[in-house]
């Protein structure tokens, strides 16, 4: 072999490595808008963590703001509410999961589902498990919570599914208290 004929080999390596090269930054700046597009929008962003001041929301009232897109239900409940879904035996219910986003996987009781130690505060997505619609609230259907008029579904005041054809409870979104009268979500 000559010395010659091991330089030619040297430059068709140097070919090939920057044809490929080439291929591959000419892919990924084809790909790469694709990819993007993807990412959430501005607005999406925006929404990720909002503030609520609840400061004017008394007992046995709740507010109704949009957070991503969708309503989310905090009621400030009442004595007789908290009672009430205390009252309520688990293994009754036909969905006995919590669905809070604070906790993982938990039973639905009442305690794993209010967003204040005391009771007082519940924090839930305002979407109907069963096609999606905005249940309504302030004592609707036959367990004082949320009432669904679409197709009946019946929620008691925890949020949780008791008649009809939704097959879960309300979900329950991050949230927590920033200061004594504000709830941050997300």
């Amino acid at each position: 072999m000559s010395h010659a004929e091991d330089h030619q080999g040297t430059r068709r390596d140097f070919l090939y490595y920057a044809t490929a090269g080439a291929g591959v930054v000419v892919t990924g700046a084809a790909v790469w808008p694709l990819v993007n597009q993807m990412n959430p929008s501005a607005d999406v962003l925006a929404l990720a963590s909002i503030r609520v001041d609840v400061s004017a929301v008394d007992p046995g009232t709740q507010i109704t703001v949009l957070w991503q897109g969708k309503p989310v239900f905090i009621r400030a409940r009442t004595e007789d509410e908290i009672a009430e879904a205390r009252a309520v035996d688990v293994s009754d219910l036909p969905d006995q999961d919590a669905y809070n986003d604070n906790l993982g996987d938990a039973p639905a009781t009442d305690e794993n589902r209010a967003l204040s130690e005391d009771g007082v505060w519940l924090v839930q997505m305002g979407v109907c498990t069963h096609l999606g619609c905005v249940p309504l609230g302030d004592g609707a259907g036959d367990f004082g919570g949320w009432f669904c008029p679409c197709h009946g579904s019946h929620y008691d005041t925890s949020g949780r599914i008791r008649r009809g054809p939704a097959p879960r409870n309300l979900q329950v979104p991050v949230a927590s208290f920033v200061d004594e009268t504000t709830i941050q979500l997300g």
